[in-house]
């Protein structure tokens, strides 16, 4: 037959456990929700890499765009000058 002490020590052992077993699972419970928010901003800044990539794409077509249109005026401010030049001063003629 159990004693009155073996009983109590039994309680304390049963109490520790429960104790031991409630830290652990709020331990878990932390950790988890950790977890969830690192997913929630590794979601987050995937949509914005995306959203990044798409407008860099658009600004370097932008880019290149106005780059060809800027060869494009330049070709044509260099043929209207050579125009003027030859309308103000024609070239001489040697003979």
């Amino acid at each position: 037959m159990a004693t009155q002490d073996e009983f109590e020590a039994s309680l304390a052992r049963l109490s520790a456990a429960k104790e031991t077993l409630s830290t652990a699972i709020d331990a878990r419970l932390s950790r988890e929700a950790i977890l969830v928010d690192t997913e929630v901003v590794l979601q987050r800044m995937t949509a914005d890499r995306g959203r990044l990539a798409k407008e860099l794409d658009l600004a370097l077509a932008r880019s290149e765009r106005l780059e060809k249109a800027n060869r494009e005026v330049s070709h044509r401010l260099v043929d209207a000058m050579e125009r003027v030049r030859n309308i103000v001063s024609p070239p001489s003629s040697e003979t």
